[in-house]
């Protein structure tokens, strides 16, 4: 709509209103001939556009001149007409405006409003309102306002300013006003019209002086968004405000502690009471777990999230971006009115349009006042000739029939002088001689009239050179500004790149999949059934069946899927770590092919095949693995006069990880009686990065929490609880750690520690010990078997050194200084270790190590540790055959098929 628009407008003349010549042989139809047809059609197209065009130019559209809708610019414009300094009531404003405005006081009151909230060009008293809680501003018979400083010397200048008639042409108004810096920007708009919208993000005002000054300069500029609700946006596609740009706005959200979330400021367009609501939407429908929402939103924004007993405040936060009003995406677009038609244009060339009007009114200015100026001089000058040659006492001026006699005998006497004016002297000029008062001439002191004439031309010299350099003028008129008012308008909203946030990582898994093979259904509402697995609302389920087929579903609360399911899961798009080790009989040559592929991608719904899709074609063994794990299995093939060797092992970790579309590798050509686990083996994909949530206790692989390191399928994490107790586990995801954690790290078991405690053995008295952590999934402790014993501290710096401050009695005693690795060796943490003093200890302290390893020293350490790691036995599970000979198995597979 809005393309023919502006084709129709192409048409007509600049000047023209859009729709004013089109159809110019239309005659308004006489409806009172019942003899007459008419044809509708074309009557509601000539008043559709003359609507269309009415809307974009005088109501929804920002003019790109001074930014501002027609009814800003009236609400301005009253203002000024009203402005004596002190305050005016909102509703005398309204009514002043109802005078250019042809709409209702509510539209008007609305309108002003809004710039008053913008705390820009109106100067607010009363409650106004408030933007962060979405409150309406009090009746306009309460509040009042006025323009604001920067109002008056940026927004209006009566000798620069263009007139046209009012509605009722009984006053009139601006067409623009000569705003002179980049107001569009700086308010931001928003307009739906017919065919076409406005939407300009508000910008800083520091930052639109600075790219004022760069243009001016020819210098690269970049103009971002700021919100006065604060928050923080992503720009990355900001599209310089262009339409089809995106920007990404997010709430301020602090971590108060483990179950307290605290939002500070909010994004743009939203209101506390709004946010609370999406929040509360979200917790209904299992997004999120809350306990509740408190608002203390005053003067700022405060929201505090009580989080559930067992949630990660870490995972909550980015569930509330994920799922919330939290995290809002905006589409700016940047239409604007110029020349009487809507234009798309970029933030960019807005500014610069608004940079060369600003120039070209302070251009004009200059211009004006020079004029002025150049009018001062020449009647200072005429002024001074006329008294100091006494003209006005001459014989014959004051025998003069009539004034034209006068005026002629006046001109005559001046024509000596007339090199002396800076232009020729009308008529006009020396009527305005004659209507000097006596009183004047009198007075007149010619070193005074020298010393005004050299002023004046003095501040015309001044304005020539300000119009010579009239872009370091401009430049020094956003200075000027930007040190004036930018104190007030510090950039609220922080520019930062965004993480992106799969919903499907954030989603509480509020729900439980199970699946009933006998009947063939799976989903959330099958409680008696077999469980599965946690899930959530939005997730998908991986489904694999005998014959080699698979696909993804949603969760529901029950689905047929059917009797055939050989695995079903959770399916975690484009996971590169799951790995399915398959082997499959071919259903054409009957031969087993073996193969290792991921699925990061699939289309929902559609079903695929692990096997090449013939006939009879059947999945044989079948794993899935997360980390990668490649298992060493058992082959027995059938009795065969040809075959020498019927039993064998293949190792997973020889097949290459492909596609899932790849064929794989043929396993073996001859008919397979039996294939079984033979060995666990570790991850193929090298190391697995490993996060523990301190919220929940929990291990995970999303970047939560605290980061542990990355683990191959060997290594363990030791665990150290604050009563000494420690245990070493593995990095499993559903691994339980009990609170009251001190250390938790990935398990090194050449590591030195040193611990300072009280033994409750030896009557109290503070011991040092040095020693390592064993690996044992056995709960253990290091301070001893006495429950009353208590830790001091802890550390696993190489070369640690304590102070101890003596106290009671003893706290006379200067504070003794050890380093610990000459004070004590290393042993079992079994040991005792040794006593410190036996005098009253009042703390004590770590101090900062003055001794560091040597680098060489460490590596060989490092290196002698991975050694004795390959070294180390693989873990072995039992033979599937419990030790049976190939001749005790053949006769068993032989006996079976005579059994057949």
């Amino acid at each position: 709509m809005s393309e023919d628009i502006i084709d129709k407008e192409e048409q007509n003349d600049e000047n023209t209103p859009v729709a004013e010549n089109q159809h110019s042989d239309y005659k308004p139809a006489d409806t009172k001939n019942e003899s007459v047809k008419h044809q509708l059609s074309g009557m509601y197209q000539n008043w559709f556009l003359d609507y269309a065009s009415y809307v974009i130019l005088e109501r929804a559209v920002p003019h790109i001149n001074d930014g501002l809708k027609p009814v800003q610019r009236r609400i301005l414009h009253s203002m000024k007409r009203l402005d004596d300094g002190r305050y005016n009531k909102v509703a005398n404003i309204v009514g002043h405006t109802m005078q250019f405005h042809p709409h209702g006081d509510a539209s008007i009151g609305d309108a002003l409003v809004q710039l008053g909230q913008k705390d820009l060009l109106i100067d607010c008293q009363g409650n106004w309102g408030n933007i962060l809680t979405g409150d309406g501003a009090a009746a306009p018979r309460y509040i009042e306002a006025r323009l604001s400083k920067f109002a008056l010397d940026v927004v209006f200048n009566p000798k620069t300013t263009e007139w046209q008639s009012s509605y009722d042409g009984r006053n009139k108004e601006p067409i623009t006003l000569p705003v002179k810096f980049p107001l569009l920007l700086a308010q931001g708009v928003e307009g739906i019209a017919v065919g076409l919208s406005s939407k300009i993000l508000p910008h800083n005002f520091n930052d639109l002086c600075n790219a004022s000054i760069a243009y001016l300069r020819k210098e690269e500029f970049k103009l971002y968004p700021d919100f006065q609700t604060g928050g923080s946006i992503d720009v990355s596609r900001y599209n310089d405000g262009e339409r089809g740009g995106v920007v990404k706005v997010r709430a301020k959200i602090n971590k108060l502690d483990n179950k307290t979330l605290a939002i500070t400021e909010i994004p743009y367009g939203k209101t506390t009471s709004s946010l609370i609501e999406s929040i509360l939407k979200a917790v209904e429908k299992g997004k999120i777990k809350v306990r509740k929402v408190d608002d203390n939103t005053a003067e700022k924004v405060e929201i505090l999230v009580h989080l559930a007993p067992g949630v990660s405040s870490d995972k909550t936060l980015d569930a509330l971006y994920a799922f919330t009003d939290c995290e809002v995406s905006i589409s700016p677009n940047c239409c604007v009115i110029d020349a009487r038609k809507p234009h798309f244009l970029t933030v960019s060339d807005v500014l610069k349009k608004s940079v060369n009007n600003t120039l070209s009114l302070l251009r004009q200015e200059l211009e004006i006042r020079k004029g002025e100026l150049l009018e001062n001089l020449h009647f200072a000058s005429l002024e001074k000739i006329f008294i100091e040659e006494r003209i006005y006492k001459d014989v014959r001026f004051e025998q003069s029939e009539n004034m034209d006699a006068a005026c002629a005998h006046i001109d005559e006497r001046l024509t000596p002088f007339y090199p002396q004016f800076i232009r020729e002297v009308t008529k006009e000029d020396i009527l305005k001689l004659m209507e000097i008062k006596m009183a004047r001439i009198l007075k007149f002191n010619k070193d005074k009239a020298d010393e005004n004439i050299a002023r004046i031309k003095e501040e015309i010299e001044d304005i020539n050179d300000k119009l010579a350099h009239i872009i370091d003028y401009t430049i020094n008129w956003y200075e000027m500004l930007k040190e004036k008012y930018g104190k007030n308008y510090p950039r609220r909203t922080e520019l930062r790149n965004f993480d992106t946030i799969e919903a499907a990582k954030v989603v509480e898994a509020n729900e439980k999949l199970y699946i009933n093979r006998e009947e063939g259904f799976i989903g959330t509402s099958l409680k008696k059934d077999e469980f599965v697995a946690n899930c959530s609302d939005i997730d998908d389920v991986i489904i694999f069946y005998k014959d080699g087929k698979y696909k993804v579903v949603r969760v529901t609360d029950k689905m047929f899927v059917g009797k055939n399911v050989l695995y079903v899961n959770v399916f975690k798009k484009n996971d590169k770590r799951t790995i399915y080790n398959v082997v499959y009989r071919d259903g054409k040559e009957g031969f087993h092919y073996i193969k290792r592929f991921n699925i990061t991608s699939i289309t929902r719904d559609r079903e695929y095949d692990v096997t090449q899709g013939t006939p009879g074609s059947r999945i044989v063994y079948f794993t899935a693995n997360p980390n990668g794990e490649a298992e060493v299995i058992k082959i027995t093939l059938k009795p065969n006069p040809r075959i020498k060797k019927i039993i064998y092992e293949k190792d997973f970790s020889d097949i290459n990880i492909k596609g899932r579309q790849s064929m794989g590798n043929i396993l073996s050509k001859y008919e397979v009686h039996k294939i079984a686990l033979k060995q666990r083996g570790g991850s193929t994909l090298g190391g697995r990065k490993v996060w523990f949530d301190h919220d929940v206790l929990r291990l995970n692989y999303d970047e939560r929490g605290q980061y542990l390191g990355e683990f191959q399928s060997d290594d363990l994490i030791l665990i150290v609880q604050e009563n000494g107790e420690f245990y070493t586990t593995n990095f499993d995801l559903n691994n339980h750690y009990d609170p009251g954690i001190c250390v938790i790290e990935k398990f090194n078991a050449n590591k030195v520690w040193s611990a300072a405690l009280y033994d409750a053995d030896q009557q109290g008295y503070p011991y040092l010990k040095r020693f390592t952590f064993e690996a044992t999934s056995k709960k253990l402790n290091y301070l001893g078997e006495n429950k009353d014993s208590r830790p001091i501290l802890l550390t696993s710096i190489v070369y640690p050194r304590v102070q101890v401050i003596f106290g009671g009695h003893d706290s006379f005693r200067e504070a003794l200084e050890i380093d610990v690795d000459e004070f004590i060796g290393v042993k079992s943490y079994k040991a005792k270790g040794k006593r410190i003093t036996t005098y009253a200890v009042e703390s004590i302290n770590e101090l900062p190590p003055v001794r560091f390893p040597d680098e060489s020293s460490s590596a060989e350490e490092d290196n002698e540790k991975e050694n004795d790691d390959d070294n180390e036995k693989e873990a072995m599970i039992e033979d599937p055959d419990h030790g049976k000979s190939e001749t005790d198995i053949i006769d068993e597979i032989t006996g079976q098929m005579k059994l057949f």
